[in-house]
């Protein structure tokens, strides 16, 4: 997996989405990515908000604290989180791992 990098803005992590998926959820790591299934097409940002919703549910932070650097119109994605929310991040990455 890509390591995910600290800096003064916050915690960087890369995911994969795979819209339009039967189950929502963490679906383990792809491509040294985590790998996140949504319901929600890729269309009209549909899938890039549900994807935020999702992680900010899972991390337990505000969807305004969950930011998308980049891979908008991407399934790999750059995520950014406040640094505060790196420990939670880090159990939530290890936890997938685990499956």
């Amino acid at each position: 997996m890509t390591r995910p990098e600290a800096s003064a803005e916050g915690f960087v992590f890369e995911v994969r989405v795979q819209p339009r998926a039967r189950r929502e959820g963490v679906a383990g790591f792809h491509a040294g990515a985590l790998k996140i299934a949504l319901h929600a097409p890729p269309v009209d940002g549909a899938a890039n908000q549900a994807l935020v919703a999702l992680l900010a549910r899972e991390l337990g932070l505000r969807k305004n604290e969950v930011e998308i650097l980049s891979g908008e119109s991407s399934r790999r994605k750059r995520i950014r989180v406040p640094q505060s929310a790196r420990a939670k991040v880090e159990d939530f990455l290890a936890a997938a791992r685990k499956g």
